[in-house]
């Protein structure tokens, strides 16, 4: 999908949820696809989600590309960009490699760069393994 004066167009094949659909489900689709009604359900994607004004997800979310303009309620990874416009609401965590914010959006939870999380799982497979535990941390030990 690409943009052109404010509004988001299509680039091949979209597959798209119109307004007043409810769909139950995990979905998974290989290419775009276009969220103006509700899914309560995960999706996954190789192409980029557009969530319209008026979509709604309740669930987590995994693609390439998103646009969101509706509300997702759940965490989100991008692998690319994610852009969240003036009316999108989120409520999870969102793990990405680049964020774009309007001015309005409203946003709830963290948010994690994919390198940084590399980088730190990285850094911190080797050190944990080699260094003990020391009293009064970590653990499920009471404190006396």
């Amino acid at each position: 999908m690409s943009r052109t004066d404010n509004n988001i167009v299509p680039v091949g094949p979209v597959n798209t949820v119109t307004a007043g659909t409810v769909i139950k489900g995990n979905i998974q689709a290989s290419g775009d696809f276009r969220m103006d009604g509700q899914l309560e359900g995960d999706i996954t994607l190789n192409g980029k989600l557009v969530v319209g004004e008026s979509g709604q997800v309740a669930g987590n979310v995994v693609c390439q590309n998103a646009t969101i303009i509706g509300a997702v309620n759940g965490n989100i990874t991008v692998k690319e960009q994610l852009e969240l416009h003036a009316t999108a609401k989120v409520k999870g965590d969102i793990l990405i490699n680049r964020l774009s914010i309007e001015p309005g959006a409203a946003f709830s939870g963290t948010c994690r760069m994919l390198d940084e999380v590399r980088r730190s799982e990285g850094k911190a497979a080797e050190p944990a393994a080699a260094q003990p535990q020391r009293e009064g941390q970590g653990g499920n030990r009471p404190r006396g």
